[in-house]
């Protein structure tokens, strides 16, 4: 098989959450433990730091990732989902894995792990663990995939666990409490392990300190002692921000939410240091500048377009449309316009309300089976005095923003990962404008 054969074999013959949602979710460790001991334990072989948390997760390990890749270090970053290319979620100093990495894993593999049947995301994280461990990583940042106590990249044994925060999201999985969620996410945190929480509530507090003094495990409020003392927005783009320990560093990732992850960030980046990890001030400042070149990460408030003004962001749940919302109220425009769609696991209803109401919207759907049709988001849309047109594809949906768009206007593309994962894969094609001079 070549790449493509093969990336769709994976899809095909593995269940893919991405995909169908709650059929592809494996609960347990049997298979990821079956998985690493015929791939001779490869995580044993280099350091790991594990990030969990509700929102954010994926901003943090990716700037780790930078920082720690600013420092010299030879650095493994595993992350899901990907938003264009399968080989995003596995990268070596931001490189992603080769195409000829995959197929020969694949090939070599399969006749271990068909009987198996694991799920896409356990075959996927045996495959980050195994390439890690041949391209020689110093350390390598682990993002969860979903919770923390069953996810199958908790067989690791971490030099420090990271979790950022803990909202309502997953609740068909992970329960319907925030202790409830809690406690999952606390489930990666380990013996004698340091760990730091970005952000806690009532709820959440005693769930992670009773686990870690169950473990023994040192623990860090980031919220406690801020790192993060002031910040504010760049006309240029990113957040500028006063920090405790590192001066004064600008930060590539400007949503208002990302103050809250520079602070978990720097937080962790100290207990890195206090682990004997060789990090300057300069190297932070250098990592957290740069960190989409040299991760590659996507999607996070990222401008497409300045001609009209085009943003697309991958939040996708209700704590992430709080604070996207507000960002949205406090920009410059004549009209927004928004190209809208979410998942089936998700509290549409909810998120809704937070919409903005001065919007002309452009409802759609991306190509996944978990996506809620766009007629059905349109009609909820209506019951909350939110008006716009139905598309069937984000690309069509995008298309007719653009079309429409005036000087002035503002372009949102979001409401899921996966929406955004369309608009990014489409964007080699030129967009279809017609009724313009």
């Amino acid at each position: 098989m070549n790449y493509q054969e093969t990336i769709q074999y994976l899809y095909n013959s593995t269940p893919v959450f991405e995909h169908v949602g709650a059929s592809a979710y494996k609960e347990g460790l049997d298979n990821s433990l079956a998985l690493d001991k015929h791939l001779a334990m490869p995580h044993r072989q280099f350091k790991t730091i594990h990030v969990a948390g509700t929102n954010g997760k994926g901003s943090t390990a990716h700037t780790l990732a930078a920082i720690l890749q600013a420092c010299g270090y030879r650095v493994g970053l595993y992350t899901s989902p990907h938003l264009i290319d399968f080989r995003e979620r596995i990268r070596v100093n931001g490189e992603p894995l080769s195409e000829a990495y995959v197929v020969n894993f694949v090939a070599k593999h399969r006749d271990f792990f068909e009987p198996l049947h694991p799920s896409f995301f356990e075959l996927t994280t045996a495959m980050a663990f195994s390439y890690f461990a041949e391209s020689s990583v110093d350390v390598a940042v682990i993002e969860v995939g979903l919770g923390g106590r069953l996810d199958c990249t908790n067989i690791i044994s971490p030099v420090l666990s990271v979790i950022t925060n803990i909202s309502l999201d997953h609740t068909g999985f992970l329960g319907n409490t925030l202790a409830q969620i809690a406690s999952e996410k606390a489930g990666i945190i380990k013996k004698e392990t340091p760990v730091v929480v970005g952000e806690t509530t009532a709820e959440t507090r005693p769930v992670f300190a009773n686990k870690a003094k169950e473990m023994h495990a040192p623990m860090v409020w980031a919220e406690e002692n801020p790192e993060v003392l002031q910040w504010q927005h760049r006309n240029e783009g990113g957040i500028s921000l006063q920090t405790r320990s590192f001066g004064n560093v600008v930060f590539e990732l400007g949503g208002n939410y990302q103050h809250h992850n520079a602070n978990t960030i720097l937080t962790a980046t100290l207990q890195l240091q206090t682990l004997g990890f060789a990090i300057t001030a300069t190297a932070v400042a250098q990592g957290m500048a740069n960190v989409c070149q040299s991760t590659g990460l996507q999607g996070r408030w990222q401008t497409l377009s300045t001609a009209p003004r085009v943003i697309c962001d991958t939040g996708h749940n209700v704590a992430g449309w709080q604070y996207l919302s507000t960002q949205l109220a406090a920009q410059s425009y004549r009209t927004l316009r928004m190209v809208f769609g979410m998942v089936d696991d998700k509290d549409l209803d909810t998120v809704l309300t937070l919409l903005p109401k001065d919007a002309t919207y452009y409802f759609t759907q991306a190509s996944t089976h978990r996506a809620v049709p766009s007629e059905i988001v349109a009609q909820k849309a209506e019951q909350n005095a939110l008006h716009g047109h139905i598309y069937n594809k984000v690309r069509t949906a995008y298309d007719a923003a653009l079309n429409d768009a005036e000087e002035g206007d503002l372009v949102f593309v979001g409401g899921s990962s996966y929406v955004v994962a369309d608009l990014l894969s489409s964007l080699e094609t030129p967009p279809i404008i017609t009724n313009k001079p």
